[in-house]
Parts: C-alpha cells; sequence; structure tokens
C-alpha cells in the first residue's frame, strides 16, 4: 500500500533472501524501535536488504533489425526460461523450457501460450512449443487446475481452456506415451470446469438458472459454464489497486474481489462485457455471466476427449458437446443481433456488449453457415477497424475494449472466418493487423501485446499497467498471419 514500486506485481515476485518467518521478525523488531523513538521505518531500504527484485530482461528496444521477422526471430531466445530451480518466492517451478509473454510477465502464461506455439511452429521451434504444452500438464497435476500463470497466486484460477486446442495443434509430432499424458491431462482440465455439476446445491434446483463453482445450471437443466475465483480477497498481483476500488464502493467487497479474479481467469482483464456501468470497474459482475468465448473452446475440450476415448467415455463427452452446442444456440446465439452475445443468468438475458469474442464460436467450427455469415457482418461492419479488429464497441478506459485490438482476438477472427469460407475478409484483417504491427515496430522497434486499431499511430493505453514489450502472442500471431498472406 506504500506504493514503493508503480506495478503491485514488482513484490508480488520478489525473492525472499532469508526466510519469511525471520524477515518478518525482524520488520516487527524494527517497527517497535522506531516507534519508540518517534521515527518510521524505511520500508524501501528494508525491501531492498531483505528481497532481491525482479527485473525485465524482455525489452530489446536497443537492438536493431532491419524487419519484424527479424526481431521475432530474436525474441524467441530472449523470451525462452530454462527450467527453473524452486526459490524462496511465488514462482512455481517447471521442469521444461518455456516461452515467457514479456515485460512484467516474467513467468509462462496459460491461454498465451497456444498463439505463441502458432509462431514457435511456424518457426520451426515444434519442440519448444511441447515443452509448454507438457509444461502445462505437469502443472495440472501438481495444482488441480492449469492456473492463470505460474505463479502460486494463480493458484485459484485459470484461464480460457485451450489445452484441447494445443493437443490438436501438436498431436502430429507427439509421441504415443506424451499423447496419453496430455489425453489424461484434458480429462482432468475437464473436470476442474465441470466441478459441482453433480452438487447437491444444483441438484436441488429446477426451472431456473443456478451456479455453483464454474458451473451453471439452466432452467432446462442444460450446463454452461462461467469464470470463477474460490478467492474473495485482493489480488497479491494487484493489491494496492484492488484495495483502493473496494474502498469506494458500498457493495459486497468479498464480492467484487471474486468478480475482479473471475475477470482476470478471462484473461479479458477488464473489460465492459463485465460490468453494469461500462465506465466503471466498480459495477464488475464476472461471475454473473455466461462468456460466449469459453463455452465454445469448452466445446472444443468435450469433443476432442470424445476422440480420442471409447465406449460410454467416449458417449459421454459426445452427448455433453452436443447438448453444450445447443445451449450456446439457445441462450448465446441472437440472430436479431447479428452474432454471439454474453449471458446474464441472474435476468435471463443476453448482454448487449458487442465483442470481437463472437468469433471464437467460427473459431472452433460450431456455427452453422447463418450463424457465419451473421457474425462475418458484425465482425467487417461493427468491430473491424483501420489497424485490424476492435475488442469491443464500447470505447472505455479498460484495455479490453475499443480503441484496443489484441493478436489473439485477431487470429480467432481470421480462422474462424477461414474455415467458414470467407477468406477475402479474413485476409483484410490480417493485412491490417500487420500493418499495424510493422508501422509500430518501425517507429518504435518492438513488438507490444495490444495496439490501438482504431488510430493506429497513437498507443494502446488503459488496464492497470504500461503496455508492455515483448511479446509472446504476437509474435506468434504475426508469424502465422505472414504464413497465410504468403500462401502457406
Amino acid at each position: 500500500m506504500a506504493a514503493l514500486f508503480p506495478d503491485s506485481k514488482t513484490f508480488a515476485d520478489a525473492v525472499v533472501k532469508t526466510d519469511l518467518s525471520s524477515v518478518l521478525k525482524q520488520y516487527e523488531k524494527e517497527m517497535l524501535e522506531a516507534e519508540r523513538e518517534g521515527k518510521s521505518v524505511d520500508l524501501s531500504a528494508f525491501v531492498t536488504a531483505h528481497f532481491d527484485l525482479p527485473h525485465s530482461n524482455n525489452i530489446t528496444s536497443k537492438t536493431h533489425f532491419d524487419n519484424v521477422a527479424q526481431y521475432i526471430d530474436y525474441m524467441w531466445s530472449v523470451l525462452t526460461r530454462i527450467p527453473d530451480r524452486q526459490h524462496k518466492d511465488s514462482l512455481i517451478a517447471l521442469s521444461r523450457p518455456y516461452i515467457v509473454p514479456g515485460g512484467r510477465f516474467r513467468e509462462i502464461y496459460y491461454w498465451d501460450s497456444y498463439f505463441t506455439a502458432l509462431g514457435l511452429i511456424d518457426a520451426g521451434r515444434t519442440s519448444m512449443a511441447i515443452n509448454m504444452l507438457e509444461n502445462f500438464v505437469d502443472i495440472l497435476n501438481e495444482v488441480g487446475c492449469i492456473p492463470n500463470g505460474n505463479r502460486a497466486y494463480y493458484y485459484s484460477r485459470s484461464q480460457p481452456p485451450i489445452l484441447a486446442l494445443f493437443y490438436e495443434l501438436l498431436k502430429h509430432a507427439l509421441s504415443d506415451e506424451q499423447k496419453r499424458y496430455v489425453i489424461e491431462g484434458m480429462k482432468k482440465e475437464y473436470a476442474f470446469w465441470m466441478k459441482g455439476s453433480a452438487s447437491e446445491p444444483l441438484a436441488a434446483v429446477s426451472n431456473k438458472p443456478a451456479a455453483h463453482l464454474r458451473v451453471v445450471k439452466m432452467p432446462s437443466g442444460e450446463f454452461l459454464n462461467r469464470y470463477f475465483d474460490t478467492e474473495s480477497t485482493p489480488r497479491p498481483e494487484s493489491y494496492r489497486e484492488d484495495i483502493e476500488i473496494a474502498e469506494n464502493i458500498g457493495v459486497d467487497k468479498a464480492a467484487f474481489y471474486q468478480h475482479v479474479r473471475a475477470a482476470c481467469e478471462s484473461g479479458w482483464d477488464f473489460s465492459s462485457r463485465w460490468l453494469i456501468d461500462p465506465q466503471l470497474l466498480s459495477s464488475i459482475r464476472t461471475t454473473e455471466i455466461i462468456p460466449i468465448d469459453l463455452n465454445a473452446l469448452l466445446v472444443t475440450l468435450e469433443q476432442t476427449l470424445a476422440s480420442v476415448t471409447v465406449g460410454d467415455e467416449q458417449a459421454m463427452y459426445a452427448s455433453a458437446a452436443t447438448n453444450r452446442i445447443n445451449a450456446i444456440n439457445a441462450y448465446l446465439y441472437s440472430e436479431a443481433k447479428g452474432g454471439y452475445f454474453d449471458f446474464h443468468f441472474p435476468t435471463m438475458r443476453q448482454t448487449d456488449v458487442v465483442s470481437a469474442a463472437m468469433s471464437v464460436p467460427l473459431f472452433v467450427g460450431i456455427a452453422s453457415k447463418q450463424q457465419a455469415a451473421s457474425v462475418k457482418t458484425t465482425l467487417t461492419l461493427s468491430l473491424l477497424r483501420e489497424g485490424g479488429v476492435v475488442t469491443t464497441t464500447n470505447t472505455t478506459s479498460q484495455q479490453w475494449d475499443s480503441p484496443n485490438g489484441w493478436a489473439p482476438l485477431q487470429l480467432f477472427a481470421v480462422e474462424g472466418l477461414r474455415q467458414y469460407g470467407f477468406y477475402s475478409e479474413a485476409s483484410e484483417i490480417m493485412r491490417r493487423f500487420c500493418k499495424t504491427i510493422e508501422d509500430t515496430y518501425a517507429s518504435s522497434g518492438v513488438l507490444l501485446e495490444k495496439y490501438n486499431v482504431c488510430e493506429p499511430a497513437i498507443k494502446a493505453g488503459g488496464g492497470e499497467y504500461d503496455v508492455q514489450l515483448g511479446f509472446g502472442w504476437t509474435n506468434g500471431v504475426y508469424t502465422r498471419f505472414q504464413t497465410h498472406l504468403n500462401g502457406s
């Protein structure tokens, strides 16, 4: 709370030099001594004395390359981390090498890694992508979920489930033993997302929606999912920010913290998708929302598991996928509004937020031709801007709203459109987003985690931290787009 560092995550990632109990005792001792002398502890000096602070070695703005492709090729090495040794800190040690996103993100991140892997494969670095996939199954076996990132403060939440996508991307390069390992991991991930579906709280409810953990039981008995976090406290990596916002709200602070954490699980932290008032983060209500992207990705997990199992197990996963697709069509699709929309289950109404998340059902191939055509129209008329696809049509101070565009959403839109034969529209998105990246690189010498796609010459903003350099998923998506545009 003393704001020693511009970014709260800095101290959450620090390494204690001795052991934490000794440091706490020393702090209490110095506090008492300072109090007797009418002084205060020099907190900055104390932290420096007892902790090794993290540094970012992901910045390459002083290194010049002739073009973006050369920069990305260099950055793979910069962003590579060797197997970890467990230190006295929050990092969850991984036994295989991995790629970090860049900047303040000094650890592996779950959904980021799928988009990063696209670029790794196109660059002939498939073995690294396999390492990352196996790391996720390792951590799933250790923690019980694939956390947001390999930090202890992420234990209670995951991110958009892309393990099945990762498996489909790499299965041709996996040994039979590796395939079996990942398949067992996918089963555990599915169990994590569906935990509580057979619980007494849901079994006793009928004719109205009810939620338990990440599962929402709809009035006719269908199951859909939401983002959730079992913790209801400030995030350690954004402790000060959460406390300061909560101080100014009259609602249940524990509920606010839980909604904030759930939004972090979505990867869209933060967006008007989760807000009652698009301009007020304090109006967040994430756990009340059934998101279209999450449920589309879970269909892929169910379908993939159905394709690698047999007998009753295969029938269970296949039935779950069919039921989820039917529920998505019943609750999350609107022909009148021209696409897929999140659903606020307490009021049994779709939200009105037009977002690029509606392209995920096309990406995973569960949209009908008519639904895909509607999404294509909305994407091109409402979401496509000069520099690419904008996150939502709402302009707010949140980083997952207009005017910002993000690499993963460009990828979902492009591959979704291509899958339904809309090649010219997909190519236009690729050209615009690649130009945004190239023009920004020409003026700055770096790739970024997000871009202002409405006015590409202006730096992206919003959110809790400055725009980060690197950047894993931007590198991967740009590389994959270049592969497509060059005819491969």
